[in-house]
């Protein structure tokens, strides 16, 4: 049967209105099969890399495998030639040297690798009726009922007196046991149901439990903590003091596991930032000779502001840039302003069930590509670098001419919060930067959402990045 031709106004809106479409209904099959293979290895990087120093150890052993070398101060690298650096174990850097001279730019894509969690206190472990449990302190933003009565895993570092470090991973394995924080039973619950949901478990509530057998000796008190102390001592040889100088986190124990019957979409912890620090290191590790020299930047705190020495809030990332550009005769400053940054963050996607805090005509939609995102911050724009439009503009151009489906998002509507990302930090360098990232439900939840085809199309967006 013949088409019908399309009317006037037809061709007008095809030619002038926008028209995106669910990325599924744009890929071909091979493609599509391409996106869901690739996920099968996220999949694996998020089992794997849990927390910031888990994730640091797990891209130094990717990026070894794929040529990187320890990256030397002072050195003359190649175009071509592979190096990284690691800062204090819990943020990274790794480069590719391009071709053109470093002060015509870096292409820099830089995400962050801790996750809302649960950090041991200093002083964590005690007895309360024959129960041992941890201290607890939230670390990012958390809602605190989500935490309760979900299977908890124990990762870290314990500094002994000596100076030894122990690496704690207690819950992933099968052979594991896990812990939980406890919650009341509905039938006793009627005074904690009269507290705020901000409320419903308290920050000091977030105990962790961990044992209930005594220590067999009656002239001990405490029996139950000596017992568990007992068995720490004999695995790790640390003493209770020894958690004054350790790093222990609390993450959700499940895997990463296909969501839907389709199998289209990823329910795992720690989406956000993994989804986005995956697919760009991912695309570092595929870039061979590029015309800029690249980097992907690892990095840690963003969750809590991004301050510390190993937050982009600090100088580390410049001090590398320089370091970089010295041994060529360049200033660093000088690099920084000729260079360009995506900023690899996830934004919120459209919640059927909860659309009433988005602005459906700028908020972003899981399976509609890889969200670029101008500007994030909090109503009045707080807290945010907002990339120029000539920036955008060309970041377009770049995804619409390689195949990269993408879309365009904010945070929720303009008086309902919002949030920030490393761009600010990076813009305060004197770089353009932009947002780009992966769509994501329930984020900041013990499991996050994300899309296959999303994912891939941040990873397809970053390498494009690198080949400009």
């Amino acid at each position: 049967m013949k088409a019908e031709k399309k009317t006037t106004g037809e061709q007008l809106a095809d030619k002038l209105l926008s028209n995106h479409k669910h990325a599924g209904l744009l890929l071909e099959d091979e493609e599509i099969k391409t996106a869901f293979e690739f996920c099968e290895d996220y999949k694996s990087y998020l089992d794997t890399a849990k927390t910031e120093r888990e994730s640091v150890i797990e891209t130094v052993r990717l990026a070894q495998a794929a040529g990187f070398k320890e990256f030397v101060r002072g050195k003359k690298y190649k175009a071509g030639e592979k190096f990284y650096f690691v800062n204090r174990g819990k943020a990274v850097i790794l480069g590719v040297m391009g071709k053109l001279p470093l002060d015509s730019g870096i292409r820099l894509a830089a995400a962050h690798i801790d996750s809302p969690r649960l950090d041991l206190k200093q002083n964590p472990l005690y007895e309360d009726m024959e129960f041992a449990l941890f201290k607890t302190h939230y670390y990012g933003g958390i809602k605190k009922y989500q935490w309760a009565a979900i299977p908890l895993s124990l990762h870290g570092v314990v500094i002994k007196a000596d100076g030894e470090a122990v690496t704690v991973n207690i819950g992933e394995d099968d052979n594991d046991p896990i812990f939980c924080v406890t919650d009341l039973l509905p039938h006793l619950a009627q005074q904690q149901m009269k507290r705020t949901p901000a409320e419903l478990i308290k920050g000091e509530e977030l105990n962790l439990l961990i044992g209930s057998m005594p220590f067999k000796d009656d002239k001990v008190s405490k029996k139950v903590k000596l017992n568990i102390m007992s068995m720490l001592n004999e695995k790790y040889g640390i003493v209770e003091d020894d958690f004054m100088s350790a790093e222990l986190e609390i993450v959700p124990q499940f895997k990463a596991r296909d969501l839907g019957f389709d199998r289209s979409m990823i329910g795992a912890y720690g989406q956000d930032d993994s989804s986005c620090a995956y697919t760009a290191l991912k695309a570092i590790l595929d870039t061979k000779k590029p015309q800029h020299t690249c980097l992907t930047c690892l990095t840690d705190k963003e969750e809590t502001g991004s301050d510390g020495n190993t937050g982009l809030n600090s100088s580390y990332l410049a001090y590398f840039i320089d370091d970089l550009a010295r041994a060529y005769g360049l200033c660093g400053h000088n690099v920084i302003s000729a260079s360009e940054c995506l900023s690899a963050d996830v934004n919120s996607g459209v919640d059927p069930t909860f659309s009433d805090v988005t602005e459906n005509m700028n908020a972003s939609k899981l399976n509609y590509g890889v969200v670029a995102t101008k500007f994030t911050g909090a109503r009045g724009k707080s807290g945010t670098s907002d990339a120029s439009a000539e920036f955008v503009g060309r970041v377009r151009k770049l995804f619409d001419e390689n195949g990269v489906i993408w879309q365009t998002g904010e945070l929720g509507k303009v008086d309902l919060g919002g949030g920030g990302t490393v761009a600010q930090f990076i813009a305060n360098l004197d770089m353009d930067v932009i947002d780009v990232g992966v769509p994501v439900l329930c984020m900041h939840a013990p499991l996050e959402v994300t899309a296959k085809l999303d994912i891939y199309m941040a990873y397809k967006a970053f390498t494009v990045f690198f080949k400009d």
